[in-house]
């Protein structure tokens, strides 16, 4: 039988060895990847924040409104998308999946680009109460078209500029 056979036995942790190792070498490249060249999302529309923010002249506010009394940003529901695109760019491709969303009255499935994980609390209304501009954390944003990740936005970078900035390190403050 071949589970008898020595060189077999020896081979059995040899190759859990080496798929753990190119396991975790494959997530860390990956993660490594994603951080270095900014995780950019394909969104389900291609929204141009560029478009919208520096030749609109639209603040952040206005598609995430719930920056500045709640924990989370929030997104803008279709119909604040529809009371321009009612009328304006209609013909455009990415306008007519938007209407799609707006005719089915389904949310856009915007894939999130800042992820935190599950143990982690993060209160936007803090930071913006306290003076943060968004660009601290997401970058240059209203000069992209699609949004990147910039900041690492882990531990580390959050742990130093609360220390920086004379904030609380207490752990509970950021975790759950």
């Amino acid at each position: 039988m071949i589970n008898k056979n020595p060189v077999f036995k020896k081979l059995i942790p040899l190759a859990f060895v080496a798929l753990t190792v190119g396991g975790v070498l494959l997530v860390a490249g990956m993660g490594f990847h994603w951080f270095f060249t900014g995780s950019k999302p394909v969104q389900p529309i291609a929204f141009s924040h560029n478009l919208h923010m520096e030749k609109v002249g639209l603040e952040c506010s206005f598609c995430h409104p719930y920056t500045d009394r709640s924990s989370r940003a929030g997104l803008p529901a279709v119909g604040v998308c529809m009371d321009c695109h009612e009328s304006v760019a209609v013909d455009k491709g990415e306008i007519k999946k938007l209407k799609h969303y707006w005719d089915k009255k389904e949310p856009i499935p915007w894939i999130k680009v800042h992820v935190q994980p599950w143990h982690v609390y993060y209160n936007h209304k803090r930071h913006i109460k306290v003076g943060f501009e968004c660009t601290y954390c997401h970058g240059d944003v209203k000069v992209m078209d699609a949004v990147r990740k910039v900041r690492s936005l882990e531990m580390g970078w959050c742990v130093n500029c609360h220390r920086k900035n004379n904030a609380s390190t207490d752990c509970l403050v950021c975790h759950k």
